[in-house]
């Protein structure tokens, strides 16, 4: 496994979030902060790439044994060939891409009546562009990006039946479908090809919960046990640090029409999710982050800085406990 660095966490920092007055962090930047940082790969939008000499980030990250994810979007087949055929050029072994449907905190109510034929599109795109990946000898990987349950992503991956189609599990976002992050990561198991590392404070409300970013490590995600779970099904899978987004997820649960159009699901399973999350919950409080108080920028800066910083100790704790006991085996 090798540990990596994605910019969607930390978009202020990176000049990445549209009221970031920072300039936009490029490719070959983006190598070197990684190197600072002791990490050994980078995921990047190919918006990062641009005014950059491809070939040499391409040398550059290969003569540092660093690993390149490209971060695409969507299903439809035509940029994602275009995605695949970037990450040839790079050398390049995984593209990432996300469906949507949904939005943030699971919520299909918007997509009512409409989410079966929209899964079927998602096959139809997907499908076409796995093949295309095969045949280039990259991997596609779609994230669970608080959109498609595990139930739907694992259909994915049967329909599809390409080695080189699989998924990127969010560690923290099983949260939204109403799933436990281990049980999830278990499930999905033979078919992980990347991982974002996310993890979540939880807080109650009359609907639900809400999912607030925090560093890895503080909050309900057990790593220990999905670096367990990843040596089992993936020992040699890239891993992406990106803690959450600057905006709580609200996880409805509690309201009726939630469910409308999900998989079905047992009261035990909704019994077992509702205990984990009140077992980790935080006291009722102030939840917001600086960007949804209002905070100048630089004081929002200073807070992703503080996380991230927080999270790279953890990680690299985790991953030197993790190693010496895969050496004592």
């Amino acid at each position: 496994m090798k540990l990596g660095l994605a910019v969607y966490g930390t978009t202020f920092m990176m000049g990445i979030h549209p009221r970031s007055t920072r300039p936009r962090i490029t490719a070959s930047q983006l190598l070197e902060q990684a190197t600072q940082y002791g990490l050994q790969g980078i995921e990047l939008p190919l918006s990062l790439l641009e005014g950059e000499d491809v070939a040499a980030v391409a040398r550059k990250a290969q003569t540092r044994g660093q690993y390149l994810v490209v971060a695409s979007g969507g299903y439809d087949p035509k940029p994602l060939k275009e995605a695949v055929e970037a990450a040839v050029r790079l050398g390049a072994t995984t593209v990432r891409t996300v469906v949507g449907g949904a939005d943030f905190g699971g919520d299909r109510r918007r997509m009512a009546g409409r989410w079966t034929s929209f899964l079927q599109e998602v096959l139809s795109g997907l499908g076409e562009a796995a093949r295309a990946a095969e045949q280039a000898g990259v991997t596609l990987a779609v994230e669970n990006h608080q959109d498609l349950a595990s139930e739907e992503l694992l259909w994915l991956c049967k329909e599809i039946g390409s080695p080189n189609f699989g998924i990127t599990l969010d560690t923290g976002n099983p949260l939204a479908t109403a799933e436990e992050p281990v049980d999830f990561a278990r499930r999905l198991g033979p078919h992980l090809k990347h991982v974002h590392l996310k993890d979540y404070w939880t807080y109650l409300s009359e609907e639900g919960y809400r999912l607030v970013r925090c560093p890895l490590g503080q909050g309900v995600v057990d790593f220990p046990a999905l670096f367990d779970v990843f040596a089992e099904y993936c020992p040699k899978v890239n891993m992406s640090m990106e803690l959450g987004a600057l905006e709580a997820r609200h996880t409805r649960v509690l309201c009726d029409d939630y469910w409308q159009d999900y998989p079905p699901r047992s009261a035990p399973q909704l019994a077992r999710l509702l205990r984990f999350v009140q077992a980790n919950a935080r006291p009722t409080g102030d939840w917001r982050t600086p960007f949804e108080k209002g905070a100048p920028e630089e004081d929002i800066i200073a807070y992703e800085q503080r996380q991230f910083l927080t999270s790279l100790a953890y990680l690299h704790n985790l991953w030197q406990a993790h190693n010496n006991v895969s050496q004592t085996m």
